[in-house]
């Protein structure tokens, strides 16, 4: 049996023999028509004088002026969120600094009021005391 297989791997080798292996000069040549290749697509490629070039760049410029316009009305439109926020923290903090102030003056009134109200139990007794 393993004679076979030895048979066998070397009757393999025949059915490959269609496969060359490529020499140097055939790797040198495959490279060489790869170069020219790269160079011909690249002189194929339109000049910068060519009116398709110059339209896609006028559309690219058309494009990125639209980009620059519609960045320039967003910051815009920041800018004015953030000074109407600026406003209304003002506004509040301004209604806050009144009620403060009328929470104050209330407590003043209050507590004037409670003074007259225990002066006068204070009056009401040392007068009672003086009749007697």
């Amino acid at each position: 049996m393993i004679d076979d297989l030895a048979t066998n791997n070397k009757g393999d080798k025949t059915s490959m023999s269609g496969f060359k292996e490529p020499g140097f000069a055939d790797r040198q040549k495959a490279a060489q028509q790869a170069r020219q290749n790269i160079l011909d697509k690249f002189r194929a490629q339109p000049g910068a004088d060519d009116p398709e070039v110059i339209k896609r760049r006028a559309e690219r410029e058309a494009i990125a002026a639209a980009r620059a316009k519609a960045k320039e009305a967003q910051e815009a439109a920041k800018a004015e969120q953030k000074r109407r926020e600026k406003e209304e923290a003002a506004a509040a903090a301004a209604q806050l600094a009144r009620e403060k102030e009328e929470f104050e003056a209330r407590q003043a009134a209050l507590e004037a009021e409670q003074k007259a109200k225990r002066d006068a139990r204070y009056a009401a007794r040392k007068n009672k005391g003086k009749k007697k």
